[in-house]
């Protein structure tokens, strides 16, 4: 027990011994304080920037994109459940999330070159950009769909025929996720000449 005493008070002795200025405990202390207060500014722009609001501000996403979800059911229905754009784009764990952001730094190198600044560069790029989006809700199994459908829950019985078939097989056995079928949910297709299936 005396050996410990002694430890402790070596150790706040070293806290309190002066490192030029301050003393070793102060600094800690004030390290701690800034990382707070640089976590929850950091936290707080990632999570403002996570909002329809955010997403809608550059008129590439207003005028074209948002303008599509909004005579989809993602957007209105009879139950009042809405997705924005963060919900079916931005995972909702926070290391996934955070992959998202620094994918997304792409897709701010193009807003500052104009890359899709016009309609008729963004129905140029259309394909491209949807592409894009289908392979990593591809590889991620549908990760933001899942959000909100769980395969779980689903009631077969209130699905039509075709949808509970599909539902029942292909995704069960897991040779299937969400986009496979569901390409165009919220926003128009692109021109789909020469893709197979389609």
């Amino acid at each position: 027990m005396k050996a410990l005493f002694a430890l402790l008070k070596d150790y706040w002795g070293i806290l309190r011994r002066p490192s030029l200025y301050y003393s070793l405990g102060f600094l800690t202390l004030g390290g701690f304080i800034a990382g707070i207060i640089f976590w929850g500014g950091f936290n707080t722009a990632l999570e403002l920037s996570n909002t329809e609001k955010f997403c809608i501000s550059c008129h590439e996403m207003r005028d074209n994109v948002f303008v599509e979800l909004k005579d989809t059911i993602h957007y209105t229905n009879r139950s009042g459940v809405r997705a924005s754009c963060p919900d079916c784009h931005v995972p909702h764990e926070w290391t996934h999330k955070i992959a998202r952001k620094m994918q997304a730094s792409k897709e701010v190198w193009g807003k500052i070159f104009g890359t899709i600044d016009t309609r008729d560069k963004f129905v140029a790029l259309r394909r491209e950009l949807a592409e894009h989006e289908w392979a990593r809700l591809k590889a991620n199994d549908s990760r933001e769909c899942r959000n909100c459908h769980n395969f779980e829950f689903m009631d077969f019985t209130r699905q039509g025929k075709r949808a509970a078939a599909m539902h029942s097989t292909s995704l069960a056995k897991g040779e299937a996720t969400c986009i496979d079928c569901h390409k165009g949910i919220a926003h128009k297709l692109p021109d789909m000449s020469g893709v197979k299936g389609w």
